[in-house]
């Protein structure tokens, strides 16, 4: 069995993209692999995956690195906190995937990060080559830089074909966060 390590990309204005890349570390996790997961947009803001990562421990980490959403849901802070935040989560990415104490690193918002403009495709790129042998590598997040869909070894794109938002049913708890 081949054992590179993979570059997964789930991408996409559809709903799944962080649920798709929980559910690889909830199989992963059942099979004793390390996982650690960096959020590049959540902060503070609870989420269940918050509470529900301590119960697989030590096998899964999360990483809350980011601000917030950027310029919704009440985002009072300046972009220059939230580019500085991002560009740490680069750093504690690379700082992750280098240590190769984990067989996968879930990226989470990266795309997003990217498309905001608080980090770029190349320091993406940078950490998909920093990728030790037998690391595989989860990036999410809606518009992924077509380098990085190009780099990746498997992308999928999430596509909205309907949406209870539209019928004016929030968020709700346990299914959207």
């Amino acid at each position: 069995m081949d054992n590179d390590g993979l570059t997964i990309v789930y991408t996409g204005g559809g709903k799944g993209k962080t649920t798709a890349a929980l559910g690889i570390a909830l199989r992963a996790t059942g099979y004793g692999k390390k996982i650690c997961m960096i959020q590049f947009i959540k902060g503070s803001w609870h989420y269940g995956e918050m509470d529900s990562y301590k119960r697989l421990m030590p096998e899964f980490e999360i990483v809350a690195a980011g601000e917030g959403f950027v310029g919704i849901i009440d985002d009072k802070s300046p972009r220059e906190d939230h580019v500085n935040a991002a560009a740490g989560a680069v750093r504690t990415s690379s700082e992750r995937i280098k240590s190769g104490r984990y067989d996968i690193i879930i990226l989470d918002e990266i795309n997003y990060a990217v498309n905001l403009g608080l980090i770029t495709a190349n320091d993406v790129l940078e950490l998909i080559k920093s990728r030790p042998p037998g690391t595989d590598l989860v990036l999410t997040g809606n518009h992924a830089a077509d380098e990085v869909v190009k780099a990746a070894d498997l992308v999928t794109e999430m596509r909205e074909i309907k949406h209870p938002f539209k019928r004016g049913i929030k968020a709700r708890k346990g299914i959207d966060f």
